[in-house]
């Protein structure tokens, strides 16, 4: 009940805090302090977090077999009592550290307020998020390796499909599109790379770390730690609770990764307009107009670029929020878990938005072929040639070839469309062998160095890629 606008009635947040507060906190503080809205998404975290302490402090002693059973017994139940949405969650009490201990209070009396020996909030949130981090790290590798599979099948199906290679947007190069959706199957594959990293750094436990000094009772940490999955127990007290690098890892990896899904996202948008006319998303993937019945508009991309944002910003702010903070813990740190939740999920719907998009994409090739025989694409090609077939210095040849180019501009066509004479009349050195290279078929499949574009290079990283991928 409201005393005034200022203040509250005591509430059980004081009894868990302690004696050392005669009054009730402000509304605006207590607004202000609670992370029960954000941090209740830990609550499977938490609960296994205090099973396997209060095991451990049975094991050493520290509190009775009695007690131990009956906190177990009382945890699952609260397990079960969230698990079918009957639990009433408290911004009162705070966090969900503090909710789950006053109903397991409310459960099993006395023998709750024993759990809470040996450990503080600190070392508990410390590990409950990294608990959740990790559970949520495993989700987003299983969407990449999909997207991964997304691309790999696209890339299969146009390993011959040819289109005009870009730099700088403009035509650079004829490539095949099967090695340009490679293109991201190999970004992913560091993606993932950056996750495991990730994961394996942050698999060690703050538990028993206590507030920030350890503790004087004869805990095991090593016990909670294998109870929990981590490799081993953090070696620094100081380090275990005030420690979020391992969130900001994650945030940094999705931050890079999420940018990696907009610049494809940037390519279907260009793709699939009129100007371009490469690609087409399914019903599925695309809105129409309220007022604009021809309209098909590419949102989901569109979004998936616009999430980027939000993912890159959750990066930001996390730094922005430890940058100043002194050793050990400090309140600001509360604010760690709302953009680590905000990340993985905006990375997790744009995953399963470009997989779905990748999987049914629609993909023109006569447009894609037209496209890459223009803007003198082969221009490299002819110069190639050159050097190989006429023993020209490739700065020579790289001239000469500017200087044909530039005719056939003039004249409006293409370089395979020039005529012999022209071409001769730049230079002599050139012969009708040349048009065999002319082509943007002929040029792609020439590329057949390691990591080149050529159809069968293509057709060879497809089959690595299937070998590998896991």
């Amino acid at each position: 009940m409201t005393k005034d606008n200022n203040t509250v009635e005591p509430s059980a947040a004081n009894a868990l805090w302690g004696g050392r507060f005669d009054g009730a906190p402000s509304s605006i503080m207590e607004a202000i302090n609670a992370s029960i809205g954000v941090d209740k998404r830990m609550a499977a975290q938490d609960l296994a977090g205090s099973s396997a302490h209060a095991a451990m402090l049975c094991a050493c002693g520290i509190i009775s077999a009695d007690d131990e059973t009956a906190i177990q017994a009382g945890l699952k139940q609260v397990g079960e009592e969230i698990k079918a949405g009957e639990f009433a969650f408290s911004a009162a009490l705070e966090d969900i550290h503090m909710n789950i201990e006053a109903r397991l209070t409310d459960l099993i009396g006395e023998p709750a307020g024993r759990l809470h020996t040996a450990r503080s909030r600190n070392d508990q949130v410390a590990t409950d998020l990294r608990l959740w981090l990790r559970g949520a790290l495993y989700d987003v590798d299983a969407l990449l390796a999909g997207f991964q599979k997304a691309l790999l099948t696209l890339a299969e199906a146009e390993a011959e499909t040819i289109m005009p290679g870009f730099t700088h947007l403009q035509s650079a190069q004829p490539v095949s599109f099967g090695h340009h959706m490679l293109a991201y199957v190999e970004m992913t594959h560091r993606d993932r790379g950056r996750f495991a990293d990730a994961q394996r750094r942050l698999n060690e436990s703050p538990l028993g770390a206590a507030a920030l000094a350890g503790t004087a009772y004869p805990i095991d940490r090593d016990m909670t730690a294998k109870a929990l999955g981590f490799d081993r127990p953090m070696r620094n007290s100081l380090d275990a609770v005030s420690a979020r690098d391992f969130a900001l890892e994650f945030l940094s990896a999705a931050s890079i990764c999420a940018v990696h899904l907009s610049r494809l996202a940037e390519e279907l948008v260009v793709w699939t307009s009129a100007g371009f006319a490469f690609v087409s998303l399914s019903d599925q993937f695309s809105t129409g107009s309220s007022i604009m019945p021809q309209k098909r508009n590419p949102d989901a991309a569109e979004l998936v670029r616009a999430k980027t944002g939000r993912i890159v910003g959750d990066l930001n702010a996390l730094l922005m929020v430890m940058k100043g903070l002194p050793l050990a813990y400090s309140k600001d740190m509360q604010e760690d878990k709302e953009p680590v939740f905000d990340a993985y999920d905006a990375l997790c719907l744009s995953l399963s938005a470009m997989t779905g998009m990748m999987a049914d994409l629609g993909v023109n090739r006569a447009a894609l072929a037209d496209a890459a025989g223009a803007a003198f694409s082969t221009a490299t090609d002819l110069a190639d040639w050159l050097v190989r077939e006429a023993g020209v210095p490739f700065r020579e040849a790289h001239h000469i070839t500017g200087q044909i180019v530039k005719l056939a501009e003039k004249q409006g066509i293409t370089l395979s469309e020039l005529s012999l004479n022209d071409m001769q009349s730049i230079s002599p050195r050139v012969n009708k062998a040349v048009y065999a290279v002319l082509t943007p078929l002929a040029s792609a499949t020439s590329r057949t160095s390691f990591g080149g574009t050529s159809p069968i290079n293509v057709k060879d990283q497809i089959k690595f890629w299937k070998e590998n991928l896991s």
